[in-house]
């Protein structure tokens, strides 16, 4: 069975800054042709579940209180990218939006829902690596 990384909220796991999940019933669906290995890189880099919301502004990760949190970002996306090789993951299903797992638009940095081009740091990473990303709502993108 193919095996998919998965954002970890998208599965149930209540891992998101709101101490909330965004479970998907067709992601988790996916289960039945998939063995799915659910990530949640923030906490993977040594963040708490709640936590102050934060958004990727010049290539920074900061907190709405103006903490730089980076350094956490790209320790948990390298521990994700692990995690996927480890596994042969070729393909990651990853939460739209946020400033780890967004692919395409993320929210701009300026903590006013504002989205924008671009990617979270764990999609960036990813696709450095060669691994397919798609988000909840592309999953027509599965063979």
């Amino acid at each position: 069975m193919e095996k998919l990384i998965v954002s970890a909220c998208l599965l149930g796991t209540p891992c998101r800054y709101d101490n909330r999940s965004k479970p998907n019933k067709e992601v988790i669906a996916l289960a039945s042709r998939y063995e799915l290995i659910p990530v949640c890189p923030e906490v993977l880099g040594g963040l708490p579940t709640p936590r102050i919301p934060a958004e990727i502004c010049k290539n920074r990760v900061i907190r709405a209180d103006g903490v730089d949190i980076t350094k956490e970002y790209e320790k948990g996306a390298k521990i994700a990218l692990e995690i996927a090789k480890k596994n042969d993951c070729k393909i990651a299903i990853l939460k739209e939006k946020s400033p780890s797992c967004g692919y395409g638009f993320i929210y701009d940095g300026t903590h006013t829902k504002t989205l924008t081009k671009g990617n979270g740091i764990t999609a960036k990473l990813f696709e450095e690596n060669g691994i397919i990303i798609i988000n909840e709502r592309e999953l027509n993108k599965l063979k």
